[in-house]
């Protein structure tokens, strides 16, 4: 099974009852969004004037970079089919990909808030969510679209799907070639792929040639440069355990900085 979402863009009239549907449910701050929806054009493509929406979330990739760049240690993990009842184990960071539904999701336990995944991501789905904090993060944790696990476990569809108005949003399994999803696949809806990269985008996009050709011309993201990711993830995982330490311990100022710089400093050598 591969859960995907097509957006007919045909069908979207702009109205945001997706992204307000999305905010109501999951408590998305103000300042950030699971899903989103921008206006394009008018604009000429060739030689025909184009004007559509682009209605965006989580892609819930095949080869999700997000998921290989998580910094946290692996972790065993086991799996529940709810529709069968069948069980996998397999090891994960805190972000992974369901090996039953092919969604990608996050345990918030785990997550320490260093936003490799957020940087990782081409398409700007994910974000560290400031509101989320415990005693593994004081700075939050990494949020994004889950298709609305536990919405669709329930036996609903995802908010976004069952509130828009025109039924430009279709939800399904990709892997049923009898699927509504499946057929708009057949019929030519495709993910936006980004330059230099195949990741499987698993939310796709149908629409006129003109509206498609706009979309992809203004919205087809580069890869994330993941030398840069590692590094930035690698600082992040070191230096945010040492401040805290540095805070229960009341150590403020310069004395705390030169605390920190040491300590991580310590640990690169030792790696």
């Amino acid at each position: 099974m591969q859960y995907g979402m097509i957006i007919d863009l045909e069908r979207c009239v702009g109205c945001h009852a997706c992204t307000i549907a999305c905010r109501a449910e999951w408590e998305v701050p103000v300042e950030f969004y699971r899903n989103w929806v921008f206006r394009m054009g008018p604009s000429m493509v060739g030689k025909e004037l184009a004007s559509t929406y682009y209605p965006g979330l989580c892609n819930h990739c095949s080869e999700p970079p997000c998921v290989a760049e998580c910094p946290v240690d692996m972790e065993e993990r086991t799996f529940t089919n709810f529709k069968t009842g069948e069980t996998k184990t397999m090891e994960t960071a805190a972000t992974w990909k369901d090996p039953f539904d092919g969604t990608v999701q996050i345990d918030k336990n785990r997550c320490i808030g260093c936003g490799a995944c957020v940087d990782a991501c081409p398409y700007n789905a994910r974000y560290v969510n400031p509101a989320l904090v415990d005693d593994v993060s004081d700075d939050g944790k990494a949020d994004k679209c889950t298709y609305c696990k536990p919405r669709v476990e329930a036996g609903s569809a995802p908010a976004c799907v069952q509130t828009c108005i025109t039924g430009a949003r279709i939800f399904g399994d990709l892997d049923d070639p009898k699927s509504a999803v499946s057929l708009y696949v057949k019929k030519g809806a495709r993910g936006i792929e980004p330059n230099g990269g195949e990741l499987g985008p698993n939310s796709r996009y149908y629409g006129k040639k003109k509206d498609m050709d706009l979309l992809f011309a203004t919205h087809t993201p580069e890869l994330a440069n993941l030398d840069q990711v590692r590094r930035r993830a690698m600082l992040a995982s070191m230096v945010k355990p040492t401040m805290k330490k540095i805070r229960n311990l009341g150590l403020l100022g310069v004395v705390g900085a030169l605390m920190a710089k040491g300590i991580v400093e310590q640990k690169k050598n030792e790696e």
